[in-house]
């Protein structure tokens, strides 16, 4: 599908963000126009300090930029207070992080309700929601009212997808999300998120693995806080991945990855 036919999720113009350490400014991301789409499977690459995570807190309105405008969903958050911009993000976001930061002393259960509170009035209805996405992304009732410690990574991370989708988010921010999984619990958690993808959901992730950006339709590169490079894919499914695998290592080999 081409742009032009897409509608626009989000978009940055002339983004900045300088860090100062010690009296030095370090410019990590500079005067950056983006667009991005809802829909996408977007996936931010790039070498270690290349500006990856400081975009994705930036435009999820984790953080503020030191400069520039970010309009998402047609609204412009650059201004919002961090009260307004911590509403923005309990109505408007997900958050799935390698850290799965899932509170150790409450169930599985308790850990997405606790988000679907902040929100939703209707405490019936968020524990009806709530049940049902934890059994689409294969996690048993016998694990609900499991606390974190007793279950695997994989299924943690699972859990924490359904946290971060119980108040229907815009858009799935994900940050390194099968990082520290085996290989096995990381498909599994990336199946999930293909599967969300192909039913409309919006995802922005940063990653630096391969297997995980084979799953976006949407590669974008960064180096040293500029955009670099942008790899257009279809869709991943199955059959095509040996053929994605091919266009995505020449597009990062040619960026010098």
């Amino acid at each position: 599908m081409r742009h032009t036919e897409k509608t626009v999720l989000m978009q940055t113009k002339k983004l900045c963000k300088t860090f100062s350490h010690g009296g030095v400014q370090q410019h990590v991301l500079k005067n950056l126009d983006l667009t991005l789409y809802h829909g996408d499977f977007t996936i931010i690459m790039g070498s270690s300090g290349s500006g990856k995570s400081t975009l994705l807190y930036a435009i999820s309105g984790m953080d503020k930029p030191t400069l520039g405008e970010i309009q998402f969903a047609g609204r412009d958050i650059t201004g919002l207070s961090n009260d307004q911009l911590a509403v923005f993000r309990r109505e408007q976001c997900g958050f799935v992080f390698q850290q799965i930061h899932l509170l150790d002393t409450m169930s599985v259960l308790d850990n997405v309700l606790s988000s679907a509170y902040l929100v939703q009035k209707n405490r019936k209805e968020a524990v009806s929601k709530a049940k049902q996405l934890l059994a689409e992304v294969d996690l048993d009732a016998s694990q609900w009212t499991k606390f974190p410690a007793q279950i695997s990574g994989g299924e943690a991370q699972r859990a924490g997808i359904v946290r971060a989708l119980i108040n229907t988010p815009t858009a799935l921010f994900a940050d390194e999300p099968t990082g520290a999984l085996n290989s096995a619990a990381g498909a599994r958690v990336l199946d999930v998120l293909t599967e969300l993808n192909e039913r409309g959901q919006s995802i922005i992730m940063v990653t630096h693995d391969l297997k995980t950006a084979l799953r976006g339709n949407r590669i974008l590169y960064l180096r040293d806080g500029i955009m670099v490079g942008e790899l257009q894919l279809p869709p991943f499914s199955g059959s095509n991945g040996q053929e994605r695998q091919e266009q995505l290592q020449t597009f990062l080999a040619d960026l010098g990855w």
